[in-house]
């Protein structure tokens, strides 16, 4: 397997990064095109076609944390702003307690055979594997976007659901109420099916689709800390919620949060599908306008290709 041709051109050796893009596009012409936008955005003349080259020193990276938080860009701030807060509302939505929690929630509701937890708890992976794989034949048909946001809200729906089925379930004062556990589990594989298959994934290929290249490496490894960083605090912290606010009021917590997420996605997530590493950087930078920006560069494209079509 090849280095990627974006590395081999941060590290100078166009000429490799040439032969890789010959063996991996559609035609030499394409293949131009892409080393063309690689030299851009790693800050490369377009002129520069020796085998090797001197990479200026921004390019290595020397710069890139003053770029990211002492002199952002209006795009490097929004960039920097969704490939953080992404992260962070996959984690804080709570699903880790959902996953591994799962035998407790059962057990709450009344699944106290060790046999038919097992059961159940497997039906949760398997849940989980299944949506995965899913997503991987939708990822490049629907979109990122379609994808997060549809995962985003039947997630808060199935927290909620499950909220609701703990809360009646704890003040039932030991009596069996069927409608009840039967919604727990339902909500409970929903919860996971809902996160694997857009939540889960999806916010990995976005996230290392955005950063540009010389602050992709840097991007990318704030993003993983921030998800660490709040994976650990709600495993950490979900037993002491449930312990002061109930199992069903822990959950409705975190049905807040991932409302919350899910209008985060909506407001400042462009769609990233079709585009080029090089050029998604285009689509950051308005915030919340970021539709209208959208909008002008597909214009652009249309009329890029009509004139290339011109005699």
């Amino acid at each position: 397997m090849p280095e990627s041709p974006r590395w081999l051109v941060m590290q100078g050796r166009i000429g490799d990064a040439k032969r890789v893009l010959n063996k991996t596009s559609d035609s030499l012409e394409d293949a131009q095109m892409r080393l063309a936008d690689i030299k851009e955005a790693a800050g490369l003349p377009l002129d520069c076609n020796d085998d090797v080259v001197s990479v200026p020193k921004r390019s290595r990276g020397e710069d890139v944390w003053k770029e990211l938080f002492l002199h952002p860009s209006p795009a490097v701030l929004h960039i920097l702003l969704v490939g953080i807060g992404i992260h962070f509302f996959q984690q804080a939505s709570g699903i880790d307690a959902v996953v591994l929690y799962s035998p407790r929630i059962f057990e709450k509701v009344g699944i106290k055979n060790v046999t038919d937890k097992l059961l159940v708890t497997i039906a949760v992976g398997f849940s989980k594997t299944i949506f995965t794989l899913v997503t991987t034949f939708l990822v490049d048909k629907v979109g990122r976007r379609v994808l997060l946001l549809t995962s985003s809200g039947g997630l808060v729906i199935s927290l909620l659901s499950l909220s609701i089925g703990l809360t009646v379930i704890d003040r039932s004062h030991d009596e069996k109420v069927t409608w009840a556990i039967a919604l727990c589990i339902l909500a409970t594989l929903t919860s996971v099916a809902f996160f694997s298959m857009g939540m889960g994934p999806i916010v990995w290929v976005y996230c290392s689709e955005i950063f540009p290249l010389r602050l992709r490496a840097q991007g990318c490894g704030l993003g993983v800390a921030m998800n660490r960083f709040m994976s650990g605090v709600v495993l950490m912290t979900f037993i002491s919620l449930y312990k002061s606010i109930t199992i069903g009021g822990a959950f409705f917590l975190y049905t807040i949060v991932a409302t919350m997420g899910w209008i985060f996605f909506y407001t400042l997530l462009p769609e990233t599908q079709g585009r080029t590493l090089e050029d998604v950087e285009e689509l950051f930078g308005t915030f919340f306008r970021w539709r209208s920006t959208s909008n002008e560069l597909k214009k652009k494209k249309i009329e890029g290709n009509s004139n290339g079509f011109q005699p």
